[in-house]
């Protein structure tokens, strides 16, 4: 983003002036790419989402990070500079006061029973769910190794539990 753009923007929002008033963005956004999750421990944390089925398809050693993918082409990048707290906890969720910002990435998967009994088996504590969010899905969520909370969805059809 060009000096100028950015400097705008941010005169913009410190004035408390809407981008909404603005003209709509031109650019179609095609496909939702990735999220990157913030990790501590390189080798616990791939160990964990090998686990769940993703494989490292790319390093980025200038970035501390890399790309997996999941056999079906969903994509997670994992980013290796996290430090690591004891009991530390989430302060998107676990604080009382809910500062904004991105919670969570939702995965669908194709059975979600048998996602739930395979994390039994593995020790991997659910700790929401499963339940019916709306008409369309039933949820499960767990946390990774460092307190990251991953939902996992089935989609549904039929009404709202």
């Amino acid at each position: 983003m060009k000096r100028a753009v950015r400097w705008k923007l941010q005169r913009l929002f410190s004035a408390g002036v809407s981008l909404m008033s603005q003209r709509p963005n031109p650019a179609r956004i095609l496909a939702y790419d990735h999220i990157g999750i913030r990790v501590s421990d390189q080798n616990r944390s791939m160990s964990f989402y090998q686990a769940l089925g993703f494989k490292e398809t790319a390093r980025f050693p200038l970035y501390e990070a890399n790309e997996m993918l999941s056999p079906d082409g969903v994509r997670i990048n994992l980013i290796f500079n996290g430090t690591r707290v004891p009991d530390a906890h989430n302060v998107l969720l676990d604080a009382p006061i809910k500062l904004p910002g991105m919670t969570h990435p939702a995965f669908i998967v194709d059975d979600l029973e048998v996602f739930q009994t395979w994390l039994d088996e593995q020790g991997i504590v659910i700790t929401q769910g499963p339940h019916h969010i709306g008409p369309r899905r039933v949820a499960l969520f767990i946390r990774d190794p460092d307190g990251n909370v991953l939902e996992f969805n089935q989609l549904v059809d039929g009404e709202t539990q």
